[in-house]
């Protein structure tokens, strides 16, 4: 799973301060049932991204650790043959309330008055399974004064699948950007 947050707000590396996770270092963060990583793939005074790469566990899952959400019904192949571990789900709130808490809830210890500040942000998230469409994406996210952008992922076969590649932009503060893509 992935979510990319971009801005070109001036400076766009105070997204780092926003986070609280460094543009110029990779940090990893155990979440339960895989690893979180952030990273900045971009990082300059005029454009700057941040990625949340989750990679999940399958097997923890399945084995049904303790506190690791597994155990599941069905078959054994159903329990490890699935698309949990790749598309975005829950897990990715998760993920997210768990490493950019601090964002979500609009605090910024050395830019308290950027958190509060609406400022361009896009965020993307790849792959979704929005079986509805993009149309159902533009109608949750439109008339909460967004922009809705995507397109359908190919599967193997060069064959439209129900996963979606979508972006949400819009000038908020990023707090209310983050909460909404916990939905």
């Amino acid at each position: 799973m992935l979510l990319t947050l971009t801005t070109t707000h001036r400076p766009a590396t105070d997204l780092g301060f926003l986070l609280r996770k460094h543009p110029e270092r990779h940090q990893s963060f155990d979440v339960g049932f895989g690893t979180a990583h952030v990273l900045y793939p971009e990082a300059t005074e005029e454009r700057c991204m941040a990625a949340l790469i989750l990679d999940i566990d399958p097997i923890a899952l399945v084995r049904g650790r303790p506190g690791r959400g597994g155990g599941g019904e069905g078959g054994l192949l159903t329990q490890y043959v699935n698309d949990r571990p790749y598309a975005a789900s829950s897990f990715l709130s998760v993920a997210l309330s768990r490493v950019f808490g601090s964002a979500m809830g609009g605090r910024s210890e050395a830019r308290g008055e950027l958190a509060a500040q609406a400022i361009p942000l896009v965020a993307r998230i790849v792959p979704l399974d929005c079986r509805g469409g993009l149309d159902f994406a533009v109608r949750l996210f439109a008339p909460l004064g967004y922009e809705v952008g995507g397109s359908v992922v190919l599967d193997r076969r060069g064959e439209p699948s129900r996963y979606w590649d979508v972006s949400v932009s819009g000038t908020v503060p990023l707090a209310q950007l983050l909460t909404i893509s916990t939905c």
